[in-house]
């Protein structure tokens, strides 16, 4: 399996994404022969869709070819984070407030999972209002978020 320089694709596909309106979600090498680079789009107005993708997809390889930073044939995959993303840092969690969220969360030595919706973010976390209470869970507790695509 080849072994790519991610950072520096990233390097390279970053500022002409960031003039199309797009940034760099995720970035990887995959496939049963490491010969597919899957390049995750977000873009700050809204979520991606399929047309995104395509444009993406028609700027970014030629600009991969040109550059000789894949040596070898390779398959070029652009998607998006998906309904049910990650949320990453801060800038997200303030990106989606009021939106419903699967959280996971330390409470002492367990580990708690809540739905519900992300209602305020700040210095010392985020605030949850689930069904049944609002939680507040502090920065260095919180464990993953996920946005929920259903109610």
């Amino acid at each position: 399996m080849p072994t790519w320089p991610l950072g520096e694709i990233q390097q390279l596909l970053e500022p002409t994404l960031a003039h199309m309106g797009y940034s760099i979600y995720g970035l990887e090498q995959s496939g049963r022969d490491g010969r597919t680079l899957r390049i995750v789009i977000d873009k700050p107005q809204g979520f991606v869709s399929i047309d995104d993708c395509e444009r993406v997809s028609k700027v970014a390889g030629p600009l991969l070819d040109q550059s000789r930073l894949l040596p070898d044939v390779y398959a070029l995959e652009v998607s998006s984070p998906g309904a049910e993303r990650e949320l990453r840092g801060r800038a997200d969690y303030e990106r989606f407030l009021g939106r419903r969220v699967r959280l996971r969360y330390r409470a002492g030595a367990s580990e708690v999972a809540l739905i519900g919706t992300l209602e305020a973010v700040s210095d010392g976390g985020v605030r949850v209002r689930g069904s049944r209470e609002d939680r507040e869970v502090s920065w260095p507790d919180l464990i993953a978020a996920r946005l929920v695509a259903t109610p």
